[in-house]
């Protein structure tokens, strides 16, 4: 009789799938990676990741899943200190994740939104669209969060900011996949998001040098 498998061992292994389907997609695409390139790169058998996942558009979605939730978390402010400048580096630290496009999914999710299996299918993938929202919730969360604190007065409302911030990074990130940071300027880019941004909610630290 086999010994049976914790869920604990399941969800682990599952990561390591998924860690090891990223790097493919990162290096080959949406539209060249094969379930085969990713049995390769995990060193597991057919049968093996076809009990994790039915198909390549599975193994997409739960990517983006995945990666999704680091950014999240990563966007999730410290209880320590004002919001502002931790809103501030984390844009500014994106001009490290663009500058190493190359390095990121971009190419795979550019292929991915545009392919066949996607446009004509959008209903089978609710994850794209809850994707969406759910990094918007949590920027806004982070505004009305300011707000509540007395720390941001938006001139403009936090669901229109927030949708702001995401449109302009992803733009940003397209652009410069297409051609290169030394013609979009990422840092220069980045600089005018944040002044715009400032000038848009209205931190504290603003109020008292006025």
């Amino acid at each position: 009789m086999a010994p049976k498998v914790s869920e604990e061992y399941k969800k682990e292994r599952e990561r390591e799938l998924i860690e090891a389907a990223k790097k493919v997609f990162i290096e080959k695409g949406f539209v060249r990676t094969s379930m085969q390139d990713i049995m390769d790169k995990a060193g597991i058998s057919r049968g093996a990741l076809y009990s994790y996942f039915n198909n390549i558009n599975h193994v997409f979605i739960e990517v983006l899943k995945y990666d999704d939730e680091k950014d999240i978390q990563y966007f999730v402010p410290s209880e320590k200190g004002p919001l502002w400048p931790q809103l501030k580096k984390w844009i500014e630290e994106q001009q490290i994740y663009i500058e190493a496009i190359d390095q990121t999914l971009v190419y795979a999710k550019a292929e991915f939104f545009l392919s066949y299996k996607y446009t004509h299918n959008k209903d089978n993938f609710p994850y794209i669209s809850e994707r969406y929202h759910r990094i918007n919730e949590v920027i806004e969360e982070v505004l009305n969060e300011g707000m509540r604190k007395g720390e941001f007065s938006p001139q403009q409302s936090t669901h229109s900011i927030a949708r702001y911030i995401l449109s302009f990074i992803n733009g940003l990130m397209l652009d410069t996949f297409q051609l290169g940071y030394e013609q979009t300027k990422v840092a220069d880019q980045l600089s005018v998001l944040l002044f715009s941004l400032e000038k848009l909610i209205n931190p504290k630290s603003t109020f008292n040098k006025e």
